[in-house]
């Protein structure tokens, strides 16, 4: 296993450790549980749900994230999607509504459950769902999905493992694929005060295990030995966020 780590059992199961964060999930200005969603009625999930996307992507929430949503909603249309570590789906559902197939793919079961629910109440059937038990449990799915979608959740874990991850979802996505995702860049961290990444976890998410600030040579290195040619690369909101948007080019 990885000896870089003061602990070198920590992190030997990283997807087990991650799971006893990650059923608490990002609900615009705070968190909730998916266990606890999974205990209203139907038509309080999807009015709680209706209200958290709202809230996430409208408003003074537009910058955050509803702008990727105004930018991919018709480009995505008719494209096969892998939604890694999906959450509460506020993204991949959308996208699904205006016409994109998409997997869903998360380390929670629970996160899962809310969203076959949420997919059943809105009646979208362009939807899969992959419980991600292990790096294993995604060798079973497509090798042709047109983008890889990680939204801040490829962030939690050393660089090593998410490395190891990384290259198990190349496997899905062919020359002409995308691979778009979200991550914190190092001028937050340096903001931040520059905290041991499993302290800045703490800090900015809540409790999370883990937090690494990425920067365009990092994700790169992190794809190899694929090659990608970038389409859009920038920090937003405020230097919170930064943006990968790469096209594999192998």
């Amino acid at each position: 296993m990885i000896k870089i780590f003061k602990s070198e059992t920590i992190w030997d199961k990283p997807f087990d450790l991650l799971r006893k964060k990650w059923h608490e999930v990002p609900a615009g200005d705070y968190r909730i549980t998916t266990s606890e969603l999974l205990q209203l009625s139907d038509k309080e999930l999807l009015e709680k749900w209706s209200q958290i996307r709202i809230s996430a992507s409208t408003g003074s929430s537009f910058n955050a994230r509803g702008w990727y949503h105004l930018l991919y909603c018709d480009v995505f249309r008719g494209k096969k999607i892998m939604d890694v570590g999906s959450g509460l789906g506020i993204d991949g559902i959308t996208f699904a509504e205006h016409g994109a197939d998409v997997t869903f793919v998360d380390i929670v079961q629970s996160n899962l459950a809310v969203l076959k629910r949420l997919c059943h109440l809105l009646d979208i059937k362009n939807v899969d769902f992959c419980y991600l038990d292990s790096i294993d449990s995604l060798k079973d799915l497509p090798t042709n999905y047109d983008v890889i979608w990680c939204q801040g959740s490829l962030i939690n874990a050393p660089f090593e493992i998410i490395q190891e991850e990384a290259r198990e979802l190349l496997t899905h996505l062919p020359i002409g694929g995308r691979w778009i995702e979200l991550a914190y860049p190092k001028i937050r961290w340096e903001r931040e005060g520059m905290l041991a990444f499993e302290n800045w976890g703490k800090k900015t998410d809540g409790g999370a295990p883990w937090m690494e600030w990425y920067d365009l040579e990092k994700i790169m290195k992190r794809l190899t030995p694929a090659k990608f040619e970038v389409v859009l690369h920038f920090n937003f909101h405020n230097e919170d966020f930064n943006w990968f948007d790469l096209v594999r080019t192998e």
